[in-house]
């Protein structure tokens, strides 16, 4: 939509402030305003999704430490750390 709207406005080689003013321009008045709230939902969405993926590593990293803090079962253990263990390193 935002192509097609300044194709249309070097079309008629209108002023950038004339031809996005909704006022000035009844012709387009209807998908200018669209345009405009479809950019507002745009950033609504993105300000959600980084709200939501900051939470997400929130949560991961809190999840993690809790990990961290729990010994490791002994079959997750690695090979080193349970030979020092049998056998006293």
């Amino acid at each position: 939509m935002k192509e097609q709207l300044e194709a249309a406005r070097q079309a008629t080689s209108a002023a950038i402030g004339v031809f996005y003013d909704p006022r000035q321009n009844a012709e387009h008045a209807g998908d200018l305003q669209r345009s405009h709230r479809l950019k507002g939902e745009m950033a609504s969405l993105m300000q959600r999704a980084e709200a939501w993926g900051r939470a997400a590593l929130t949560a991961d990293r809190r999840d993690r430490s809790e990990w961290e803090a729990e010994p490791e079962p002994e079959e997750w253990q690695s090979f080193e750390r349970r030979a020092d263990t049998l056998f006293g390193a």
